[in-house]
C-alpha cells in the first residue's frame, strides 16, 4: 500500500486546499432528513443564494458579487448574521423589523435548511441564507461598504491555545468586517467565554475602523468579566460536559484573572437578539454573556 502523508491533498480536507488561513468551523454532520430535508428541497430555490464555487461547498468564487437589489427585490438596509445556526435570531429580526434585508451565512447545511424552514413558517421574503465560509463572503462576495449592521453570535471559541489561530474574530477579520460596512454601519458581537470576550474587545479597540459605543462602560463590580473572574465559574464548568458521577472538568478556558475589569466596554444585551437555545444553555452552566457593539467609523483621508 502506498505511504501518504498526512499533508498530501488526497487526506487535507477540502475546505483546507485552497485556502491560506486556516478556517473558523468544524464540518459537523451535513446529512439532512425528515423535515429538514424536504425543506431543502422546497425552499432551496427562493431562498438559499447560489454561489459559484472554487473547490469546497463553503467556497465562494472571487469574482462573484452579491447583489441585494436582485435577491430581495428591493433596495433597503442590508443585516448580515455570520454563523446563523438554526436561524433563531435573524428570522426573529426579520419578523420584528421588516423594513430590512437579511442575509444568514452558516456553513451547516441542516442549520440553514432549519433557517429557511423558519423563514417559510414566519413568511418572510425579506431573508436570504448562504452557504458560505464567512470570511470569504467578507472579502469578496459582499460589495464594499453594502452591509448596515453585521452580527456575530456566540462563535466557535477555539478554547486552546494551539487552536487560537482559528477563531473568527481577529486582526483579520476586523479589517474585512470594515470593509462591508458602511459608515456609520453597526458591528454586534457576542460570546460566553471571557478569554474570547477579551480578545474580541482588545482587536477591536486596537483598531481605527472601529469605536465602542459602550467605552468605558460596565466597568468594576458591573463588569460581566469582573463577575466571572470573582466566581471562578469558567474553572468549574469548563467547555465540556459533567458526566454523571464524574466531577467537573476545567479545561482552562477562562481569561487572565485580573482581579477588577477596569477596562468595561461590554454592550447591554441587544433588544433584537432572542434567547436562544444555545444562549441558554451557557447561562444554565452558570456562564456569563458577554455583548459588545461597535460603529464603524468614518474612512480616514
Amino acid at each position: 500500500m502506498e505511504n501518504v502523508s498526512p499533508t498530501s491533498p488526497s487526506v487535507v480536507p477540502t475546505e483546507q486546499r485552497h485556502r491560506s488561513q486556516p478556517v473558523s468551523f468544524v464540518r459537523r454532520g451535513s446529512r439532512l432528513q425528515g423535515r429538514r430535508r424536504e425543506a431543502w428541497d422546497e425552499l432551496a430555490a427562493q431562498y438559499l443564494i447560489d454561489l459559484p464555487r472554487i473547490a469546497a461547498d463553503t467556497s465562494v468564487d472571487a469574482s462573484y458579487r452579491f447583489d441585494a437589489a436582485v435577491a430581495y427585490g428591493r433596495s433597503a438596509p442590508l443585516v448580515v448574521e455570520i454563523g446563523s445556526g438554526l436561524g433563531e435570531a435573524i428570522t426573529h429580526a426579520a419578523q420584528q423589523e421588516p423594513d430590512r434585508n437579511y442575509l444568514a451565512l452558516e456553513v451547516y447545511r441542516p442549520g440553514l435548511a432549519q433557517t429557511m424552514l423558519r423563514i417559510s413558517q414566519h413568511s418572510l421574503p425579506h431573508v436570504r441564507v448562504a452557504q458560505v465560509n464567512a470570511p470569504e463572503a467578507l472579502a469578496t462576495m459582499l460589495p464594499a461598504g453594502s452591509v448596515s449592521e453585521l452580527w456575530v453570535y456566540f462563535p466557535d471559541p477555539w478554547h486552546k491555545a494551539r487552536h487560537h489561530k482559528r477563531r473568527l474574530v481577529k486582526e483579520s477579520f476586523v479589517d474585512l468586517a470594515a470593509r462591508v460596512l458602511v459608515p456609520g454601519g453597526t458591528l454586534r458581537l457576542a460570546t460566553d467565554w471571557s478569554d474570547y470576550a477579551v480578545q474580541m474587545r482588545a482587536v477591536l479597540d486596537d483598531s481605527a475602523h472601529f469605536d465602542n459605543t459602550h467605552a468605558g462602560e460596565r466597568t468594576g463590580a458591573e463588569s460581566p468579566l469582573t463577575q466571572v473572574w470573582d466566581s471562578g465559574v469558567e474553572q468549574v464548568v469548563g467547555g465540556a460536559p459533567v458526566r454523571e458521577g464524574k466531577d467537573p472538568v476545567s479545561t482552562g478556558n477562562t481569561s487572565v484573572n485580573e482581579g477588577v475589569d477596569l477596562r468595561g466596554g461590554w454592550a447591554p444585551r441587544h433588544d433584537g437578539r432572542p434567547l436562544t437555545s444555545f444562549e441558554q444553555k451557557a447561562i444554565e452552566a452558570g456562564r456569563m454573556i458577554f455583548d459588545l457593539t461597535y460603529l464603524r467609523t468614518q474612512p480616514r483621508e
